[in-house]
């Protein structure tokens, strides 16, 4: 190679070392030893090596001399236009008084983590906005394993970020987890539109763990808690902060009664096909629409079957009137409403709405708490079906930790990039 050919090429590496050296955001301690073009492995590998001098320890910051140096490490970057781009260092290991032999932190990457900064914050806007984890890890090239444990760092950062302001609202719910009858109870901060909290069960003392996850001062602020009439949450609320108005609202309720409906539906349904009568088979999802949103096909398919289907039209009409209790504007009026209306629901002669009439009346506070502060589980039961479609593409989770972790990625609202700024 030429004088003239030896000078270019030093010039090209000097300005290619600068250059990432630059990327990468790199102090006077660290220098750009190599950059390694591996063409068959598709990749690229930066070398670096730290420049000498006094360390200063990661654990409590004061300057300090150096003892060794641990085994070489290598972390993933962001892709160099196609190539796979790889850091490589050995990183000196400081000897300090107090805290004994330290490895030093390094200004790309995290403790412990096998990525810089910048490659984690890419992952997890790219984990944050795919249709799917198996989609996310195909674009990054990671197992599943490795995104998830991105995502996992992630929450961590995020959860002790999180703000401590005031919160006035919540919705406690629960979500189905793994088979048979395992839950996992959520708390939502109603007004942040955020997850806040996931623990195992849906007990009265899970339900006090979720509380936990709260400052004291931001349980003395919450004004009211929507919820289901689940006594175990009931009983945590009032223990927890006796002070928040407990508040049922129209989903739970709709629910009930639609099941009650569906039950005078099953148990009429038999009685009519014995008489071969099949006018109410197969009808169960048309018995769940609201009166003002059938079509006019649907109208008279349901005017039909009212003919033969006695019981389960009563049943429904029952429901749709109780759609008129969410109208009102004064907890007093909604009161009288409810008491024609229970009235009406008790001499039904239906058993399965008399039954949910008499647990509506049991709770009838917490409905007209309704009217004073107008919050619902909507957002909650949002969430829910969030977390539906994270155990479906999931396929279901073995683990309670790795469900927690998903559902507060994608719910939790935290603010999980890393912190660039050591």
């Amino acid at each position: 190679m030429s004088e003239l050919s030896w000078i270019f090429y030093d010039g090209s590496m000097n300005e290619l070392h600068a250059h990432y050296r630059l990327l990468l955001g790199l102090d006077d301690q660290w220098q750009v030893q190599n950059v390694d073009l591996q063409m068959e492995a598709n990749s690229v590998v930066i070398q670096l090596r730290h420049s000498g001098g006094k360390l200063c320890c990661p654990e409590c910051q004061d300057e300090c001399s150096r003892a060794d140096t641990a085994p070489t490490r290598q972390w993933r970057h962001l892709d160099t236009m196609q190539f796979e781009t790889i850091i490589e260092a050995a990183i000196p290991r400081s000897k300090c008084d107090r805290c004994g032999v330290k490895t030093i932190a390094v200004p790309w990457a995290a403790k412990h983590s096998r990525f810089t900064l910048m490659f984690e914050a890419f992952a997890i806007k790219v984990l944050h906005a795919a249709s799917s984890v198996s989609a996310a890890t195909k674009l990054l090239k990671l197992s599943w394993k490795t995104a998830h444990e991105l995502m996992q760092r992630g929450v961590e950062r995020g959860l002790q970020r999180r703000d401590t302001d005031p919160i006035e609202t919540l919705g406690i719910d629960e979500k189905s987890f793994g088979k048979g009858q395992d839950y996992v109870s959520l708390m939502v901060d109603l007004e942040g539109s955020r997850v806040l909290e996931v623990v195992k069960d849906r007990s009265e003392t899970s339900c006090d763990k979720l509380f936990d996850s709260l400052t004291d001062e931001q349980k003395s602020g919450i004004r009211a808690v929507a919820v289901d009439f689940w006594q175990a949450f009931r009983n945590s609320i009032v223990k927890q902060v006796p002070q928040a108005k407990i508040v049922h609202d129209h989903f739970h309720i709709s629910q009930y009664l639609g099941e009650a409906v569906d039950l005078v539906r099953r148990r009429e349904n038999k009685l009519l096909r014995s008489e071969g009568i099949n006018d109410l088979t197969g009808t169960r999802q048309l018995w769940l629409y609201n009166e003002e949103t059938l079509d006019d096909a649907t109208q008279k398919q349901i005017e039909d079957i009212r003919q033969v289907a006695i019981k389960t039209a009563r049943a429904w009409g029952i429901k749709e009137m109780f759609r008129d209790f969410w109208t009102y504007r004064s907890g007093a009026w909604a009161k009288k409403f409810f008491d024609r209306w229970y009235a009406w629901a008790i001499r039904s002669k239906l058993d399965p709405i008399k039954k949910v009439a008499r647990m509506l009346k049991k709770h009838l506070a917490g409905l007209l708490a309704y009217f004073e502060y107008s919050i619902t589980n909507a957002k909650s039961e949002a969430f829910n079906g969030r977390v539906q479609a994270i155990k479906s593409a999931a396929r279901g989770f073995r683990n309670f930790e790795n469900y927690r972790t998903r559902i507060l990625f994608y719910c939790g609202a935290l603010k999980m990039e890393p912190d660039f700024s050591h």
